[in-house]
């Protein structure tokens, strides 16, 4: 079996996250619809902690599939490294999921991608997005809706086409520290805005020119990034920290995704439609999740 056999196991096993209740924490139903009102208002701070435990569930799902591996080979998460998740004991290429949450109440996919091409050309990582929603819309445990996994290099390769547009804005690849220990290596790309005067943006506009019709083309060979070092080196740039914003880089099979998804049917409404039922704070949609029977000393 290799690595791509791997995926193609992975990537099944993922999908069928779709629909299931996972047994990670449970949000108690609000006694009444002032509370429900206010849950409504703050349920998405919770999306951080989800994430990270949707990220060891993740984990522990592939490995209850023991049949699915190479004997001896067992999934584990890396923190902080990249990929979250990778085959230990696999030979290299290791396969790899790299998992991001959406929770759609807050409408943005608000994950970020920043991992370098250099690293993904042999097509052995995956991004899954997991799209997740309390199974009471604002109670209960965490379900997941849907799925989206692509090619990270895909995801890569569609974010630095999006961004890099020199001199107006320019992606660069981090430097080569792979003599540093392993905690100290670079391995994001960084996105930097033009600062400078209009007639300095006039002399950068030149030096690009001259540079040639694959200028602007995004590229991470050593010659291509020492002219974009250049140029940041002589006009004022600032750092981007909102750069590979995934719900941005118009990516378009993740852009259909998102549109099914708000679309989607969930308590006999759409999610959009209980995005507009909590941005109006309609406590009447939100009466159903009510637990009116609980007693006060236990909310």
């Amino acid at each position: 079996m290799d690595y791509r056999e791997v995926l193609t196991h992975a990537i099944a096993a993922i999908q069928e996250l779709k629909g299931r209740r996972l047994d990670i924490l449970t949000i108690s139903k609000p006694r009444d619809v002032e509370a429900a009102v206010e849950l409504s208002k703050v349920i998405g701070k919770l999306s951080p902690i989800v994430g990270n435990t949707l990220e060891y569930a993740v984990v522990r799902y592939l490995n209850a599939k023991t049949q699915l591996w190479p004997d001896g080979c067992r999934w584990i998460r890396q923190d902080p490294a990249f990929p979250d998740a990778v085959l230990e004991d696999f030979p290299e290429p290791r396969p790899g999921v790299e998992i991001k949450t959406w929770f759609p109440l807050a409408t943005e996919i608000t994950a970020r991608f920043r991992d370098s091409q250099t690293m993904l050309q042999q097509h052995n990582t995956i991004v899954a997005v997991i799209c997740w929603l309390p199974e009471f819309v604002i109670a209960g445990r965490p379900k997941v809706v849907d799925v989206f996994i692509a090619d990270a290099l895909d995801l890569a390769l569609a974010r630095d086409t999006h961004y890099h547009n020199p001199p107006h804005y320019v992606v660069m690849e981090p430097e080569d520290t792979s003599k540093r220990t392993r905690n100290l290596q670079q391995k994001n790309c960084n996105g930097l805005a033009y600062q400078g005067t209009p007639e300095q943006l006039e002399e950068a506009l030149a030096l690009v020119d001259a540079w040639g019709a694959e200028g602007k083309k995004y590229k991470t060979d050593t010659e291509y990034q020492l002219l974009l070092r250049h140029l940041i080196a002589k006009y004022p740039y600032r750092l981007d920290t909102n750069f590979a914003n995934i719900d941005r880089i118009g990516f378009n099979a993740l852009e259909a995704f998102k549109i099914a998804m708000l679309g989607a049917t969930y308590h006999n409404q759409t999610i959009q439609e209980w995005i507009n039922v909590i941005a109006h704070l309609d406590a009447n949609a939100l009466y159903p999740f009510i637990d009116a029977s609980a007693p006060p000393e236990v909310q």
